[in-house]
């Protein structure tokens, strides 16, 4: 009989200072050894948003290598898996203590990371650089969604990607994306005629603190994901874009998911430059919530 071996892990609620708010996450810090096929399997197990694996760097430039795996697939990059995952590292060491800028290797490149001062810090990321993907009629999206037209705002469906292809979808207000509700059958046409590559879909309201956001990923095997970090960098590009928050270098705003889930995350954006030239950071509070261990 082969002898089983055992990993231990940590469960952290990101986007939050509240435990058992935010979106959930599992890591593995010493996950030397495990392959693929091994780290999907474990994340199907733990059958949370994302599982996180950390490896040796492959990078002189980062101090770990990240593979995300949700329970269907494997990520090129993921934003509360690369936040949730910093802070376990600062806590195990990863880094030498006091460093507040470093790197983590994730299939997309090297992530930029940053974490404030303080005894509570909020950890940040840089988004990747984002590509421009196709509109869509609004009659398709508000379908989708199994909205109105009339429910949607005046900017125009887009997919956007940093990594992860999401669809934005600008609702006119928070009840109207309380009430969308994700038709998978018309997911199937808009990729047949749009995008064939999986795709998350996220909808959202303009508030006056920035915006109020739903995220479903049934192509991910995650039906609505409560904080969808890869996708705020694009959200705040495609807001700036459309007049739906302040372009100048500097602005500051927050999105809200993940409340309609009874799991309330709080994603922060910084804008680096004008309309983000510079860059934009998406950042969040970490609570740790479990230390496990898995045999297999």
């Amino acid at each position: 009989m082969n002898q089983r071996r055992s990993y231990r892990y940590r469960v952290v609620d990101v986007f939050t200072n509240v435990p058992l708010e935010g979106n959930p996450l599992a890591v593995f810090p010493h996950a030397a050894g495990l392959d693929a096929s091994t780290m999907q399997k474990i994340a199907r197990e733990l059958n949370l948003a994302e599982t996180v694996f950390v490896q040796q760097a492959q990078r002189a430039d980062c101090v770990a290598r990240l593979r995300i795996f949700t329970p269907r697939r494997e990520m090129d990059f993921a934003g509360h898996p690369t936040l949730g995952t910093a802070f376990v590292l600062v806590q195990q060491e990863f880094v030498t203590s006091g460093t507040r800028n470093f790197r983590v290797e994730e299939n997309v490149g090297a992530i930029p990371v940053q974490v404030d001062e303080g005894d509570s810090p909020m950890f940040w990321l840089t988004t990747p650089p984002i590509h421009d993907g196709p509109t869509v009629e609004k009659e398709k999206a508000a379908a989708l969604l199994g909205l109105a037209p009339s429910d949607l705002a005046d900017s125009t469906p887009q997919i956007l990607s940093a990594g992860n292809p999401t669809f934005f979808i600008a609702l006119k207000d928070k009840s109207a994306v309380d009430k969308a509700s994700l038709e998978n059958s018309r997911l199937g046409v808009i990729r047949s005629q749009y995008h064939p590559d999986p795709m998350c879909v996220f909808v959202f309201a303009p508030t006056p603190d920035g915006a109020y956001s739903r995220m479903f990923a049934p192509d991910y095997g995650v039906p609505e994901d409560p904080a969808t970090g890869s996708s705020t960098g694009p959200l705040a590009l495609y807001m700036m874009r459309h007049g739906l928050t302040s372009s100048q270098a500097g602005h500051h705003f927050v999105s809200e998911q993940g409340a309609r889930m009874g799991r309330r995350s709080l994603l922060h954006v910084r804008v680096q430059g004008e309309n983000g030239k510079d860059g934009i950071d998406v950042g969040g509070f970490v609570t740790p919530v479990i230390d496990g261990e898995i045999h297999i």
